[in-house]
């Protein structure tokens, strides 16, 4: 098992820990069976009205009467309900009942527009929505109002206040009051560990978004491997601000915590200033965040403010992590990083550092391959595997998984082959160790005058100026060399930085065919609701604002 020969090949190691064939709500079960009253979910929001902490008797108490709740709507087996709101408990007790009961949960982006709702509607099949008014000044409301989906049967209002006739959550708890414990125990029973239990939405960077279908065995197992692989305990006190339709979200926060039996401490959405001062107060030990999350956080005006020196591991990931930003955290935080690289598709993570490595090994690669994964680095064009040491695109087959894209069987080829290899886009390069390095996307590739560039190599340069906050470097396109490397640049607060410091920095640190031609400086990038960077949007951003850039 593990890397045999001189090809970038991983057979997949069981690293000594068996998957378990459980659905969510046996998990959920077996955890509130063995620790009933230690602490489960933590919200201290005192002006949403917003302030309690529920123990696992509370939490199951909740779960099982919306489980009934649902029941009593009509929600059959397999049928298709989607969450429109944000990270409020009612998502949680969401995502745990409809587990329970067998129906699936269709992740809706809170940055969803009316026609990107309808889409996910009609194209997932949805027969019940449950959504908040509103967020941030999009009116969900307003939205639902324009559009017709044709299986849609119920939209329930996630408030206290009676809005145009609509059924309100407290009503279907209400509901669960007219089915027995009997008839809820007939339907967890018929729940299996293979079924499909998630629907979630990729964020649509590239065409229409998919609906990527995930099973309850790979929810608790992903679960299993990553927090035994991270050395968590039923100890610890999880923080997380990660959106809850993301998997970083429902599985990272709801499904890891479910498993240790520990504490999640909830935001509901990302805010720096009210992570920092949650850490503080709840004694937060471990976290995951996405390197935007963490660049926010280390540069907030009042950091230096708050005691975090509970915390003792991140879970990091999501896009590659520049060398700067680990060492940043390492000097201000002291806690221990744990790099995970993956993708919806595979339900979280393919790879994951250990704690015990190096942190020049986690700052330079993303992990070994997850227990029971199998990797190859291959040749996008041939489909060949490279030999170790060769960049390709990394491709797995796992417990993980997905089941497929839902009502998109062409798709769903496009991706995993004949053979079950998940196809994932990303370029990576696998060492003589079996440690991979991700370089950059398939598609965000440059190929300046017949040369491959990577971008993920040339942020992570940049990142260690002094000056620089965070760097992304897309292709720009170029009459005579095809392509050139553009780099947006945002300066950290109080830092001065010029175009000529950046290419003096550059020209001595990188070779010159890596050399940003184009350089802009931004206060900001468009961001996913996840906290990665819509490259597609960032590029075209500079074309527009750089004249003549299509022909530099």
């Amino acid at each position: 098992m593990g890397r045999k020969g001189d090809l970038a090949s991983w057979e997949a190691d069981d690293f000594g820990v068996d998957l378990i064939d459980l659905t969510v709500g046996e998990l959920f079960d077996q955890r509130c069976d063995e620790a009933p009253d230690d602490e489960a979910v933590v919200y201290r929001y005192p002006e949403l009205g917003l302030d309690f902490r529920w123990t696992y008797r509370d939490y199951r108490d909740r779960v099982e009467r919306l489980a009934k709740g649902l029941i009593a709507l009509g929600i059959a087996k397999g049928e298709h309900v989607a969450v429109w709101a944000p990270n409020l408990p009612e998502w949680i007790l969401l995502e745990v009942a409809l587990a329970q009961i067998g129906a699936i949960l269709v992740t809706a982006n809170t940055n969803y527009r009316a026609s990107e709702i309808e889409y996910l509607l009609k194209q997932g099949d949805v027969s019940t929505l449950f959504m908040v008014t509103e967020f941030r000044g999009n009116s969900f409301v307003d939205a639902i109002s324009e559009i017709a989906p044709p299986r849609l049967r119920h939209v329930v209002i996630i408030s206290k206040t009676p809005h145009s006739g609509r059924l309100l959550f407290d009503d279907v708890l209400a509901l669960g009051d007219r089915v027995s414990d009997e008839e809820l125990r007939h339907r967890k029973a018929a729940v299996r560990p293979h079924d499909v239990a998630q629907i979630q939405y990729t964020s649509g960077t590239t065409g229409f978004p998919k609906g990527v279908m995930i099973t309850h065995h790979a929810l608790v197992n992903q679960a299993r491997v990553s927090v035994l692989r991270g050395g968590l305990n039923k100890n610890e006190r999880a923080i997380s601000a990660m959106p809850l339709f993301h998997v970083a979200g429902c599985l990272g926060a709801v499904i890891y915590t479910i498993y240790l039996g520990c504490s999640l401490i909830e935001l509901i959405a990302f805010d720096p200033l009210k992570k920092l001062e949650l850490i503080q107060k709840e004694k937060a030990t471990f976290t995951f965040a996405v390197p935007t999350m963490l660049i926010a956080m280390l540069n907030h005006p009042r950091f230096s403010e708050f005691d975090l020196s509970s915390l003792r591991i991140i879970f990091t990931g999501a896009t590659p992590v520049p060398v700067a930003l680990m060492d940043q955290l390492k000097q201000k935080l002291g806690a221990d990083c744990l790099i995970v690289f993956g993708m919806t598709e595979t339900t979280g993570a393919v790879t994951q550092s250990f704690p015990d490595d190096s942190f020049e090994l986690k700052a330079a690669t993303v992990g070994l391959p997850q227990p029971h994964t199998s990797i190859r680095i291959i040749n996008p064009q041939s489909g060949e595997t490279v030999r170790t040491g060769a960049s390709g695109e990394l491709v797995s087959r796992a417990f993980s998984n997905m089941k497929g894209y839902y009502n998109m069987p062409e798709r769903t080829s496009e991706t995993i082959d004949e053979d079950g290899w998940l196809h994932s886009g990303d370029m990576a390069v696998m060492r003589s160790d079996g440690y991979l390095n991700i370089v950059g996307r398939v598609k965000d590739m440059i190929i300046r005058g017949g040369e491959n560039i990577y971008p993920a190599e040339i942020e992570a340069f940049l990142m260690r100026h002094p000056a620089i906050a965070e760097a992304q470097i897309v292709g720009i396109p170029d009459d005579f060399m095809g392509e050139e490397v553009g780099a947006a640049i945002r300066v950290r607060p109080g830092a001065a930085l010029t175009e000529q410091e950046v290419r003096d920095f550059c020209r001595e640190g990188i070779s010159r065919h890596k050399n940003p031609k184009l350089i802009r400086f931004v206060d900001s990038f468009p961001l996913t609701a996840s906290g990665k960077v819509k490259k597609f949007e960032l590029r075209e951003q500079i074309i527009r604002e750089t004249p003549g850039s299509a022909g530099l």
